[in-house]
């Protein structure tokens, strides 16, 4: 709720939210907002207040009634449901309901562009990672809003949607683009709603880290609010802060400190969500500002008048004193509640369905018993719902929470609760519903998948959720390995439901099954229960890149691909590599350092392998060279590496070797996916983003080619050097002890057969080779095991190796370090049922150090480790990232749409 008076509308006390507790119906929010707006008019304000919320759907609004107030779905359910008309439909609803209350601004649409779908807060709030389908949409919401008379803030420039989180929670996440990248991408939507006449702007508290560019915070830095979003983006509106109560922001800064620097940057307003104390706190910062002359009354005034145009925009003293209420809202809700069934209907999406389990009746018997596993997860951190029940924490409120009073956004056990019990009324036979946590597969749980007859697994935000994720992959696995009496084998069906970001599996194929439902809201889940039943025909399709057409585009040369001829190819390869090497950026290490062909060709009979150059026939010399390799144990087809002689770029060469390629992997039978780098050889682990301009390059090289790099892995390789004084961590060694596994080194094929079968629960491309290759090596290669004391199980592995063994030859950082003894570290595989995997993960990584380091060597390699995860640890164990990679995959099946040779 802004408040201004004779001194200016700079600070504001969010009264609204902070009231939410109480104001817990529409017909006491009207009342409420009344008393605001006559309290407001008593004390003389010429005009009304201006009372904003998020109502942004799905799992994100500030006000409920389940009699009063529709649900919708959220902006990437409704991007699922591709229509934009929907949408507008669905956000001049939404309008028209809080309009009625008394509300006049709209603190929406979210206008960010998801770059790093795996890792963000902001999840399915924004449309996806495409930024003109972010702004068509947005824009497409805007519109409904105005057309009700709301005013509409756009959020949250310059863009959550590439967060890097480097810390605790007192380090601020951090835009790390270049503001060259974000003019290209994150700021398109921006500057299209500001063209559609946008009328205030929320600017992040998020940090900004790039060439030419360091702010702490982006609401308190006059380079972004000034310089960017007035100067470059012409925007002229409102400009409101993030919420200075932040914990990053209060505590190294402070409130009133930063009130002062948030007006001085350029903000008009300045938000404060929730403590009093925090309020009083920023007038106090703004009253000793004006006395100290940093903030001019000019520049107050300035403030003034923007605050003032956009209410003349959405309110008057006519209309707050005369709100519509319950009556109005009365009229529109059956045809509120059409829309809003029609909206859920029209989002959920099946991804995939390969074995054809839905509709259920096509898998089950009426008597068939039906298990549904569901996590154990909070109300999405940015609902109302959420605040409040922090608030009643807080103040010790023995009330119940506010979404245990409401049917459409509840705790999550008690929405999928309602899940089971809409499950059961549909069906004879019994649904068995419990739920998962971090602890893993238990005995019960395994006792119930062996009774029922198919299983419904719900995922929310695996990808920010790791133990979700290794559940149900776990499950699966369990599932895969079932057998009938007679002894066949027998696949049990397994449906994954990801009832938030629709990321969590939609590259797994090994997840055969799989819809999204975009939040777990009630009404979103009575519209899967009628897909799941065959009631309604899904209509979804995941929105942005990811459901994009993957076709190639034509090359503008085609040239002559040969194949690899090692006696022929093999020197001038070598000469390619080393100018490669040569004319890398100054500063940075090639990826190809130490390589040589050798590095290329794997020799193994398991692996099949093909290799393409673009060659001059007359001086022998390459100008460009493509390996792929084939993975039977996962029908994995890979482009291990794709290079061209720096001087010939942009000629084609690149894209005549990947279509080669692409149609040679495509002929191996068994073939089921593909992938953008290798674990074996070990050059390139997926696309180098060690620098930022190539890394840009690079992805909008393989997208333009029909790669998903929206849904990258971060992977990287890694090193410790100066072996010979290295000494573990404190207290690492005590928590080994902890990890709960006897640990032992063993080398020899006589070993494989425990060792294989426990690395079947990763299907990671390469690594049974790489087992496969060390068991066979027992002179260079060894294996450190992890076994449960009480059964002897295999819990855990990882490989060792030495810079004599055949594996070292496809690692080419172990000859590039300056002539140092090295000895090597791949592969670890952790059980999924493991609860601690970090600590058994470090405890197989420090015993392999010690390994190594006993054998005489200096430093150490990690040829392969997720990046997303672990390097607190590793760091503290000594390990420096060698080198960034992004790993991509994706379904043969999409790359089937080649343009002719």
């Amino acid at each position: 709720m802004g408040r201004h008076g004779s001194a200016a509308g700079a600070a504001v006390h969010d009264g609204f939210r902070r009231h939410n507790s109480y104001a817990t119906t529409a017909e006491q929010t009207t009342q409420l907002v009344l008393e605001l707006q006559q309290c407001a008019r008593d004390s003389g304000h010429p005009v009304p207040l201006a009372i904003g919320l998020d109502q942004e759907n799905g799992g994100v609004n500030s006000l409920f009634d389940e009699i009063y107030i529709r649900q919708y779905p959220s902006a990437m359910g409704l991007a699922a449901t591709g229509s934009r008309k929907l949408a507008y439909e669905v956000a001049k609803a939404t309008a028209e309901e809080i309009a009625t209350c008394g509300i006049n601004l709209m603190m929406g649409p979210c206008l960010d562009v998801l770059t790093n779908v795996r890792n963000q807060p902001l999840g399915v709030r924004t449309t996806g990672d495409d930024p003109q389908e972010v702004s068509s949409y947005g824009v497409a919401f805007m519109k409904g809003y105005k057309e009700v008379g709301l005013a509409t803030m756009g959020k949250h420039f310059p863009s959550y949607g590439s967060l890097e989180f480097l810390g605790s929670a007192l380090d601020v996440p951090t835009i790390t683009e270049s503001l060259e990248s974000l003019s290209l991408n994150a700021l398109v939507p921006f500057r299209n709603a500001i063209k559609e006449g946008l009328d205030a702007m929320m600017v992040g508290g998020c940090a900004m880290s790039s060439a030419g560019l360091n702010v702490m915070h982006a609401c308190l830095s006059e380079q972004v609010v000034n310089d960017l979003l007035r100067n470059d983006l012409k925007f002229n509106g409102v400009v409101i802060s993030d919420c200075l109560e932040m914990e990053a922001l209060s505590h190294n800064i402070g409130v009133g400190g930063g009130t002062v620097m948030a007006i001085n940057a350029g903000c008009d307003i300045v938000l404060l969500c929730r403590s009093y104390v925090h309020q009083q706190e920023a007038i106090s910062g703004l009253k000793l500002g004006i006395e100290n002359g940093m903030i001019s009354k000019e520049r107050l005034k300035i403030s003034l008048k923007r605050v003032l145009d956009m209410k003349a925009k959405c309110t008057t003293w006519e209309k707050a004193m005369n709100p519509q209420g319950i009556a109005a809202l009365s009229k529109l809700q059956p045809a509120h509640t059409t829309l809003s069934t029609r909206a859920y209907n029209s989002s959920i999406t099946v991804v995939r369905d390969k074995n054809r389990l839905l509709p259920l009746s096509n898998i089950m018997e009426p008597e068939d018993e039906l298990l549904l596993l569901t996590p154990l997860v909070k109300p999405l951190v940015a609902s109302a719902a959420s605040r409040a029940l922090s608030e009643q924490a807080t103040n010790g409120s023995p009330e119940p929470a506010i979404w245990e009073r409401s049917a459409s956004v509840m705790s999550g056990e008690r929405v999928f609760r309602e899940l089971g019990r809409s499950l059961a009324r549909q069906r004879s036979g019994r649904v068995l519903h419990t739920s998962y946590t971090a602890n893993g597969v238990r005995p019960q749980h395994e006792n119930l998948i062996n009774r029922a007859s198919a299983i419904i697994i719900v995922t929310a935000d695996a990808n920010r959720n790791l133990y979700q994720h290794g559940f149900t992959k776990h499950v699966s696995m369990i599932c895969n390995m079932q057998y009938s009496t007679s002894g066949d084998k027998r696949q049990k069906p397994v449906i994954a439901v990801a009832a938030s970001s629709p990321y969590d599996f939609a590259m797994d194929q090994t997840i055969g099954t799989y819809i999204c439902t975009y939040d777990f809201t009630e009404t979103a889940l009575n519209s899967l229960v009628k897909v799941l039943y065959g009631e309604i025909t899904p209509a979804g399709a995941l929105p942005g890149t990811i459901s994009q057409s993957q076709k190639l585009s034509q090359s503008k040369q085609h040239w002559l691909v040969e194949a690899f001829n090692e006696e022929r190819d093999s020197n001038a390869l070598d000469v390619l590599i080393k100018t490669l090497v040569e004319g890398n950026t100054p500063g940075l290490h090639s990826e190809l350092s130490g390589a040589t062909s050798n590095s290329l060709l794997l020799r193994n009979a398991d692996i099949p392998e093909a290799h393409f150059v673009v060659r001059n026939s007359s001086t022998q010399a390459l100008y460009g060279f493509c390996s792929t390799y084939f993975f039977k144990a996962t029908g994995t087809g890979v482009i291990g590496a794709v290079f061209v002689d720096p001087s010939r770029r942009k000629l084609s060469i690149g894209h005549s070797l990947h279509n080669r390629a692409i149609r040679t992997l495509l002929q191996r039978e068994g073939i089921k996916r593909f992938q953008l780098g290798s674990r074996l050889p070990s050059l390139y682990l997926g696309i180098p983003t060690g620098h930022g301009g190539e890394r840009k390059r690079l992805r909008s090289w393989f997208a333009n080619l029909g790669w998903n790099t929206a849904l990258s892995r971060a992977v990287c390789s890694m090193v410790a050097r100066n072996l010979s004084t290295w000494t573990p961590p404190p207290g690492m060694a005590k928590s080994l002890q902890s990890a709960g596994a006897d640990f032992d080194l063993v080398y020899g094929w006589e070993y494989a057969g425990p060792v294989l079968d426990h690395i079947k629960t990763n299907n990671r491309q390469g690594l049974a080779e790489v087992y496969k290759m060390a068991l066979a090596d027992p002179t260079a290669c060894g294996i450190i095991r992890a076994k449960r004391p009480e059964d002897g199980a295999l819990v855990g592995t990882v490989v060792l190796y030495n810079m004599q063994s055949q594996l070292a030859e496809f690692v080419p950082g172990m000859k590039d370090l300056g002539g140092e003894m090295a000895g090597g570290i791949s592969s670890p595989v952790i059980s999924p049922s493991v609860g601690e995997y970090s600590t058994l993960l470090q405890g197989l990584i420090l015993l392999g150090m010690r390994q190594i380091k006993q054998q005489g060597c200096n430093a150490c390699i990690l040829d392969y480790m997720d990046g997303d995860g672990n390097f607190d640890g590793l760091s503290a164990m000594g390990f420096a990232t060698l080198h960034h990679f992004e790993e991509v995959s994706c379904d043969a099946a999409t790359m089937t749409m080649l343009p002719p040779s």
